[in-house]
């Protein structure tokens, strides 16, 4: 059950407003009670707040005054005019009156008051709670009691109900519904939410009604409708700050900086009755945003999209190497291609691909600890109606398709009947169904009933349309009537009558007394005949009597004469061909059921003979014969003869079966032609056409590969070649063709061969001549602009002599360079040329020359083109190859030389190579002796051109000669040698000079790159004896071998003598000193703690660690260490016993020193205070020791008291 409502407050007996703030306990419809005031719409009472904390006042208890009527925050009795919480105001409407199937709620009606659902709990189920919120430049009325919360199932709609007064409004107000705090649901009218509005003249009072359909919808889920807020706003003009609960500024910049405690004074002092409303107001102004460490730009609150469009959400973090999540209702989201993940430096995108109504959610980004959250909202397109339903009138029994036609596939609509909607759930009380057909929806009735009639309507977010439907009983017609008979005694005499239903049963009546069956007496119902069978005369009659549920009607009794014996009768066939094209043939549709019942008569019974074809079955009963086809097939089709006789005489006939079928597939599917983004497609029609003439074809294709079959034409097409378009270029793709018939579609041709469309590049650029001779023309050009999906394999070059129209093709295979040469031309005609691009599509158009070409030799003066390092000497070491491409021009191809001191260069060292347009000198391996002037002739009749090239090979230069010490002085030594014979054929650019000592003949570099034949070598070791060798180096390197000196320096030794120097020893020691004194500590009970100092001596004093003046000794609670100078006190696990005056004391023979500290311990234990005086520190001048010191100290750090 919902909360129940909180009482309206009143103020304090006695207590009266502040001037211009009027109390806000009671409506201005109600008097006031006692001790309160009555506020006027025009005093300046403000309106209720949107929700006006219903659900808070709901929820809390009274507050402090004992609950006494009367008092701030008792509970007093109810005031009148309060509704009853959970039941419906008289002026509500009755729930009975909304529509089957949904939820309402009951708002009260004050005057000039919306309302809003809130999203506050405390209902059943979550239900939301119903609170009223207006915006209106007029004063309005306190705010009525909160009405009874409405609920939602999932799966069941919502309907809120809500109605304004407008007789206190100067203007036609507008209305908005909002859901939450933002979104206005307008746009999303339709499939989900429905809006009306009304407007009764006479009483001027607005009804607004609002559904919610489809279960309510909170993130994308479905639950109770307490997940979200709606909200129906009136706008009638500006209205004030609904904040600040009628309190002027100052009062609350007062409140502001005042305590808690004083929260309640101000309250009374200054007339404030909602202290909870007070109290958020402070919270919210006080509260301070946390600025987020993960997050420098967080996702907006809601996001909205179209349906089948993308939307990005963005979301910058602070850090680009945090990790992030995403999160849709609670679901972590995984990368596919529907959810595609950015990382833009610090940016991180979500992009959604063709969004759904299943997008429609709440998501979430989650980074270490930090979230951020929004909603988004898919918003459905209008969804129109194309084809209208269309009025029927039918009877009783017969089936009824109702179907409307609407422009989105899948789209939602609302079927309903006489203002009611029809559900799913109903359908199988009212035995009715729905079915979706692709754009088309289908409201089916098997069997119509007279309760089915009325009018439906069928309604979308785009539009809605109506039509009646007529249900009326059927007339009952009599088709044979009964016939006279006449029997022999004792034989049996059949009475036959049929109507024209076969649902109507029968009554049969002998001299107006009913009659019953028996031994004697059998009555039938077969199909629409009604037969009974008697052994002896009567006069029976006949009435009919429908089957229950179907109506009642009744035919005229129909009497027969007496029965006597006749002489035997001839049979008779009776055919009844009904679906006949023809006389005695019958159409049945391939596949279904086959049976026609044949009357046969005659006296007496006759026997049956019959001729059939295919797969048919006979039943025989008295006096008829069944024609049984289970599932009729294409070959059981044929004519089929039935045969009667009996003594009187025989009768014969037949029965042509003509079967029906869908088409055979087309035959011979095929592509003839492709362009950029078309296919040309050409079939033939089917061997069989199903035995009606074909209406057409239906085209489907899809790319290579894929398993999605795409329609090309929705209604049929006629014509046996088609032209598929809007294609993609470079992709394969495949076809194939559908027949249709009056029965049916065929099965799917055979797919055509994968092709791709692909169109011809465009035409080659830059077509220009680049040389003529008198029989060939060079053409060269660029690659087309445009080439396409299908590339180019090459180009045809192809020329047109001047005055012919028939283009030569110069070349059969395409050429894949972009120039090629024409040969064989004929000298001095005038020739027009142009090149086509070719690819797997086709030719290109032809880029042609402006003007033909004059085939004939052009003479040009020979000119070598020397390359720049050619210019200068040609310098090669000795070994490596000479290859020299020297490039030179000249029409005709000249004549070209080359020489060597005036005579001809030596062929079997040098190869000349000599094209059209360069010559090339090459030797294999260079020697020295190619080295030399060369001179490169190019002539052309009696003009010719000259070049020189100096060419010169270089190896390594011989040793240095006559190496000599020509003089030794103290350390020094004078080395002199001369150059070498051989050269190299290079420059000496320098030598490089050695030195070794004789004993170990180790050599060592003195000098590189000395470019003169003489060096002095220094800082040679007395006693020693010198080698010295030298290499020469030129453009090749040093040389192989060394020149080495003939002769030694020898390096004598002299007398030297060494005087120490004198220097006094200084004196290191010193008496022990404190670098860093103990400080006193506090630690706690139980923590290992640790006392630490630092000192200096020498000797290296003795250490003593002392408590209270007493030495520490062997006690495993104190672990004492010194490690160069820095003495440690360890102390486990301290307790409160552990507390005093701790002293360290370091001594040697030249003095000693104190250093002294306060230990604190605190825990659970007692610990005894102790004074925290300063450190000290005490030194001991020499001689004044209080007590014999040992001066010996160990070189280590040792654990204990040392």
């Amino acid at each position: 059950p919902p909360p129940p409502f909180r009482k309206p407050q009143v103020p304090l007996p006695g207590r009266a407003p502040t001037s211009g703030q009027p109390s806000r306990a009671f409506p201005a419809s109600r008097p006031a009670p006692a001790g309160g005031t009555r506020p006027s719409p025009a005093s300046g009472t403000r309106r209720a707040r949107s929700g006006n904390r219903c659900g808070e006042r709901a929820r809390r208890g009274p507050r402090r005054g004992g609950g006494q009527p009367g008092v701030l925050g008792g509970r007093g009795p109810r005031p009148s005019g309060v509704p009853t919480p959970g039941r419906w105001p008289p002026e509500s409407p009755s729930p009975s009156a909304l529509p089957a199937g949904t939820e309402t709620s009951s708002p009260p009606q004050p005057r000039g008051w919306g309302w809003t659902p809130g999203s506050q709990g405390g209902g059943a189920g979550g239900s939301n709670f119903t609170v009223l919120s207006v915006e209106s430049k007029d004063s309005c009325p306190a705010p009525p009691s909160r009405p009874t919360p409405p609920t939602s199932h999932p799966g069941k709609d919502t309907v809120i109900v809500a109605k304004v007064n407008g007789k206190e409004l100067q203007g036609k107000p507008t209305f908005k519904w909002i859901k939450g705090k933002w979104l206005e649901l307008g746009s999303k009218s339709g499939a989900r939410f429905t809006f009306k509005e009304s407007h009764d003249p006479a009483s001027n009072v607005r009804t607004l009604w609002g559904r919610g359909g489809m279960g309510a919808r909170a993130g994308g889920c479905t639950g109770p409708a307490s997940q979200k807020a709606y909200c129906l706003r009136r706008d009638c003009g500006p209205g004030k700050d609904d904040d600040d609960l009628g309190i002027p500024p100052e009062v609350w910049e007062l409140l502001k900086g005042a305590k808690k405690s004083e929260y309640e004074r101000i309250a009374f002092q200054y007339g404030i009755t909602d202290l909870r409303g007070m109290l958020k107001r402070l919270k919210k102004a006080k509260v301070e945003v946390k600025k987020s460490a993960a997050f420098t730009k967080k996702l907006d609150p809601a996001y909205q999209v179209d349906k089948g469009n993308k939307i990005k959400l963005v979301v910058e973090i602070s850090d680009p190497d945090l990790p992030l999540k995403w999160f849709k209702n609670g679901q972590e989201i995984k990368p596919s291609s529907k959810y595609v993940f950015e990382n833009v430096g610090k940016k991180r995108i979500l992009t959604i691909n063709k969004c759904t109504l299943a997008d429609d959610a709440a998501y979430e980004v989650v980074v270490k600890d930090e979230k951020c959250f929004t909603e988004l909202f898919v918003r459905e397109p209008p969804v129109l109606i194309i084809t209208p339903l269309e009025d029927q009138q039918v009877f009783v029994g017969d089936r009824v398709e109702m179907s409307v036609e609407v422009s989105e596939e899948g789209a939602q609509v609302m079927w309903m009947k006489d203002g009611v909607e029809m559900t799913r759930e109903d359908s199988y009380k009212a035995q009715y169904r729905f079915k979706k057909d692709g754009k088309r929806h289908i409201l089916i009735y098997s069997e119509v009933t007279l309760e089915d009639k009325g009018r439906y309507r069928v309604m979308t977010n785009g539009g809605q349309c109506e039509a009646d439907l007529i249900v009326e009983e059927k007339q009952l017609e009599v088709l044979q009537d009964i016939a006279d008979l006449t029997v022999k005694a004792s034989e049996q005499a059949e009475f036959k009558c049929e109507v024209s239903d076969e649902k109507v049963t029968g009554k049969w009546y002998k001299n107006g007394v009913e009659v019953r069956p028996s031994k004697r007496i059998t009555i039938s119902h077969i199909g629409r005949c009604l037969g009974s069978w008697f052994s002896v005369a009567a006069e029976p009659c006949f009435l009919a009597e429908p089957l229950e549920g179907i109506g009642r009607a009744q035919l005229p009794s129909l009497k027969l004469p007496r029965i006597s014996a006749l002489p035997p009768e001839p049979p008779k066939i009776h055919l009844d061909c009904s679906g006949k094209t023809s006389e005695n043939a019958i159409v049945v549709v391939a596949g279904n059921k086959l049976r026609l019942d044949v009357s046969i008569t005659g006296e007496p019974p006759p026997v049956v003979f019959s001729a059939t074809e295919g797969r048919v079955r006979i039943e025989q009963r008295e006096g008829s014969s069944s024609f049984l086809i289970e599932s009729a097939e294409r070959g059981d089709e044929g004519r089929y003869t039935i045969k009667v006789t009996n003594p009187a005489g025989e009768d014969v006939a037949s029965i042509f079966l003509r079967v029906v079928d869908v088409p055979d597939p087309p035959e011979a599917v095929r592509v003839t032609s492709v362009g950029e983004d078309w296919a040309v497609l050409v079939w033939e029609p089917p061997k069989y056409d199903g035995g009606q003439p074909l209406t057409g074809y239906l085209l489907e294709r899809k790319k290579k590969g894929s398993q999605r079959w795409m329609k090309l034409n929705f209604e049929v097409f006629t014509e046996l070649t088609y032209e598929s378009t809007n294609m993609i270029e470079g992709v394969l793709y495949e076809m194939r063709v559908f027949a249709v018939n009056a029965i049916g579609v065929s099965q799917p041709s055979v797919n055509t061969k994968p092709f791709m469309p692909i169109a011809p590049t465009s035409e080659p650029q830059h077509l220009m001549v680049e040389d003529v001779t008198d029989t060939t023309t060079t053409l060269k050009w660029r690659p087309p602009d445009k080439i396409g999906a299908g590339g180019i394999d090459g180009y045809l070059v192809e020329y047109c002599v001047e005055g012919s129209d028939e283009w030569i093709p110069a070349n059969t295979e395409p050429v894949e360079r972009c120039g090629f040469t024409v040969k064989n031309l004929p000298t001095g005609a005038k020739i027009v040329f142009r090149v086509v691009g070719v690819n797997i599509a086709g030719r290109s158009q032809p880029a042609t020359l402006t003007q033909p070409v004059t085939i004939r030799e052009i003479v040009e003066q020979p000119k070598i083109r020397l390359p720049r390092h050619l210019r200068e000497t040609y310098v090669r070491k000795v070994g490596e190859h000479l290859n020299l491409v020297i490039p030179f021009q000249g029409k005709p191809r000249p004549q070209v030389v080359w020489t060597k001191g005036g005579a001809p260069v030596d062929a079997s060292r040098v190869h000349v190579r000599t094209s059209d347009f360069d010559t090339v000198f090459f030797v294999r391996e260079a020697a020295r002796s190619d080295s030399g002037e060369y001179e490169l002739g190019v002539q052309i009749e009696n003009m010719k051109d000259t070049a020189t090239i100096r060419i010169r090979v270089v190896e390594k230069a011989g040793p240095p000669e006559h190496v000599m010490v020509k003089e030794v002085w103290g350390t020094n030594a004078l080395v002199e040698w001369q150059p070498p014979k051989d050269d190299g054929n290079s420059e000496i650019t320098g030598y490089l000079v050695q030195k070794a000592d004789k004993k170990t003949m180790e050599w060592f570099t003195v000098y590189e790159h000395n470019r003169h034949t003489c060096c002095t070598v220094s800082d040679l070791i007395m006693g020693n004896e010198y080698y010295f060798r030298v290499y020469s180096e030129n453009f090749c390197g040093l040389s192989d071998l060394p020149g080495v000196s003939k002769n030694t320096a020898r390096i004598v030794k002299t007398g030297i003598t060494f005087k120490p120097f004198e220097y006094k020893e200084h004196d290191f020691r010193m008496a022990p000193k404190f670098l860093t004194p103990l400080p006193d500590r506090v630690v706690v009970a139980g923590y290992a703690a640790a006392l630490n100092c630092a000192v200096r001596g020498h000797p290296k004093p003795k250490v003593v660690w002392m408590k209270n003046n007493m030495e520490i000794r062997e006690d495993p609670k104190f672990l004492m260490t010194n490690y160069q100078g820095v003495l440690t006190l360890n102390i486990r696990r301290p307790s409160p016993f552990d507390a005093g005056t701790y002293s360290c004391r370091a001594v040697n023979e030249l003095g000693e020193a104190l250093a002294e500290c306060k230990l604190e311990v605190r825990g659970s234990g007692i610990s005894r205070p102790v004074a925290r005086p300063r450190p000290s520190l005490r030194l001991f001048p020499r001689g004044r020791q209080r007590a014999p010191v040992n001066t010996r100290v160990s070189s280590r750090p040792t654990r204990g008291s040392d």
